[in-house]
């Protein structure tokens, strides 16, 4: 295999037609991808703590998500759940993505690689109990988090809804050198364009965490429950842009 051919590659293992690479190449189509999102207040100072400058914090909110992405276009069918945390920048509200945990090998090599994705492997699942939409996050065989929402009890503004999920968001990419020291350092953004909302409900919800050594969400506790959403969608994932080098800084 020449230099070329190397450079053309999307990621390894190489082969030919990519037919073993860990992922395929873009753009990623996802249809029905469904949205529970539970927005609560955290204590101040663990907020605080967890996000990077150039971000600034306001008000010490988090979205807790479950997101069901039953028809992912490369990626197939899998199960995604973590904490986005509301900040600013440049005095614009945006989103933070400080923690994912996922069932799908392909998509945690796609999003920490491709993009700067927080993925880690994980258990989680969106599923309606009787008249209650429930997600659950398992790490290993422990429950870290247990989110509940009255199934469609009042319709959310679509626009609403669409601002929610199409929030300027920002992630932290970091991958070490083969010394060990820091080779990328990068604060990045992306924002969902092609997005289609196609149903909105809120509902009363509760939201529990479980504290866990490798798998911390309770680090950011559950002070008072904001809100909730249950949100239908088919949308394209955008590509990230370099907004902060920190090594260059």
């Amino acid at each position: 295999m020449l230099r070329d051919d190397v450079l053309r590659a999307t990621t390894t293992p190489l082969a030919a037609p990519l037919t073993g690479s860990a992922f395929p190449p873009g753009p990623y189509r996802f249809v029905d991808r469904e949205y529970l999102n539970i927005t609560y207040r955290t204590d101040l100072d663990a907020f605080r703590a967890v996000v990077p400058e150039p971000l600034e914090v306001a008000d010490p909110v988090v979205r807790f998500e479950v997101i069901r992405m039953p028809d992912s276009s490369g990626l197939g069918d899998y199960t995604e759940s973590g904490q986005v945390l509301r900040v600013t920048h440049e005095g614009r509200p945006a989103d933070y993505v400080h923690s994912m945990y996922l069932d799908n090998g392909p998509a945690i090599a796609l999003g920490r690689e491709a993009s700067a994705y927080p993925k880690k492997l994980g258990g989680p699942r969106l599923a309606v109990d009787s008249d209650t939409l429930v997600g659950t996050l398992d790490y290993g065989s422990l429950r870290v988090a247990t989110a509940t929402m009255g199934f469609k009890h009042r319709p959310l503004d679509l626009a609403t809804a669409r601002a929610e999920v199409a929030a300027p968001t920002f992630m932290l990419k970091l991958v070490p050198g083969y010394d060990g020291a820091p080779r990328i350092a990068e604060l990045v953004r992306t924002e969902i364009t092609d997005l289609t909302v196609k149903g909105a409900w809120t509902g009363p919800a509760r939201l529990q965490l479980f504290e866990h050594a490798l798998a911390p969400l309770a680090d950011l506790p559950v002070l008072e429950v904001l809100g909730a959403s249950h949100v239908l969608t088919d949308l394209t994932l955008p590509r990230a842009e370099l907004v902060h080098d920190y090594l260059a800084a």
